[in-house]
């Protein structure tokens, strides 16, 4: 099998945001991450750490009003970047799942890499903010990321009430599933679908 450089970078300006996405999905799980937002960036950090793939994001967004726009937006460049680096998916194993403890906490991601974008999700959040992070944006962030990747994806909360815990475990969770997803097997050959095309 040849090796293809899965590497895409991503610039995304608006009126309410200016970002720079730069993804190496083979690489060694290095982040530099900045959006002006604390604990978005702590779980950037583990998306790249766990998923084992080198993420730059640079954001400047409109954080004087609140942190939607940032984290919405940022999911958006992402789930491009992704979709830019997996090329014509051609030889990933396409499917990937992990189920995350954090202490009391427990969330299982599966995900397909379908070229069909969904997510189901079912957190329970109980704290309003953590930081300058509104929790209820984790939905908006996986939700945006799975549209411009075509990923299919799916979150089930099956214990916790810390939500710091639960958000990460559900980034950790993620990041695993996506690196199994998106890793290459020299049993799959061309496109892993029957319709030949994903």
């Amino acid at each position: 099998m040849t090796a293809v450089t899965r590497i895409a970078a991503v610039n995304r300006k608006t009126n309410e945001t200016d970002i720079h996405i730069e993804v190496n999905l083979d690489g060694q799980g290095v982040a530099t991450v900045s959006s002006g937002i604390g604990f978005f960036d702590h779980m950037l950090t583990h998306i790249a750490r766990h998923a084992n793939m080198d993420l730059t994001v640079t954001c400047e967004g409109d954080l004087h009003i609140d942190d939607h726009h940032t984290v919405e937006d940022v999911g958006i460049a992402i789930g491009q970047a992704i979709a830019q680096a997996l090329g014509d998916k051609a030889g990933i194993v396409r499917a990937g799942q992990c189920t995350m403890p954090m202490d009391e906490a427990l969330v299982a991601c599966a995900l397909d890499i379908s070229g069909r974008g969904f997510l189901a999700e079912d957190f329970v959040l109980n704290t309003p903010k953590l930081g300058d992070y509104t929790t209820e944006l984790t939905t908006e962030f996986f939700r945006a990321v799975a549209m411009n990747a075509g990923i299919t994806l799916h979150f089930m909360q099956l214990r916790g009430n810390n939500s710091h815990h639960i958000i990460e475990s559900a980034f950790k969770a993620f990041a695993r599933a996506l690196a199994m997803a998106a890793s290459r097997s020299a049993r799959v050959t061309g496109i892993p679908s029957t319709k030949g095309v994903l």
